[in-house]
């Protein structure tokens, strides 16, 4: 499995990429190989500005539906658009082409409270 140790991981399984105060988010290589084929993703708070644990979307596997969580505080700038006619980019690129929505930070110090890749790693046991 891979967990990129530039990211940042939380404990419901989405990573996030900061660049200046806009960040991407995504779910991570564990999450996807947990859910199985995805099949569906549902992403509707384009525009919403959300607090940190908020759901901002679900992913549809064959076998279940999940939450997203927002890993941070922010407003949701950008839904990956590819995603409505592949959803399976989560399965096979969790890290690039796979990613869910760009936001725009309102609380940068709550990355703080997120795990780095070792952490991470310890926690889901790989």
């Amino acid at each position: 499995m891979n967990f990129p140790s530039e990211l940042r991981y939380t404990q419901e399984h989405e990573w996030i990429s900061v660049e200046g105060d806009t960040a991407t988010v995504g779910v991570t290589d564990f999450a996807q190989s947990e859910l199985g084929d995805i099949v569906y993703v549902d992403i509707s708070s384009l525009g919403d500005s959300l607090d940190k644990d908020a759901v901002f979307g679900t992913v549809e596997a064959v076998k279940t539906v999940a939450d997203l969580f927002m890993p941070v505080s922010g407003q949701v700038l950008e839904v990956n658009k590819d995603l409505d006619g592949e959803p399976e980019l989560l399965n096979s690129d969790p890290y690039l082409k796979g990613w869910l929505i760009k936001i725009k930070l309102s609380n940068p110090a709550e990355l703080e409270d997120l795990m780095d890749a070792a952490t991470y790693r310890a926690k889901i046991g790989k």
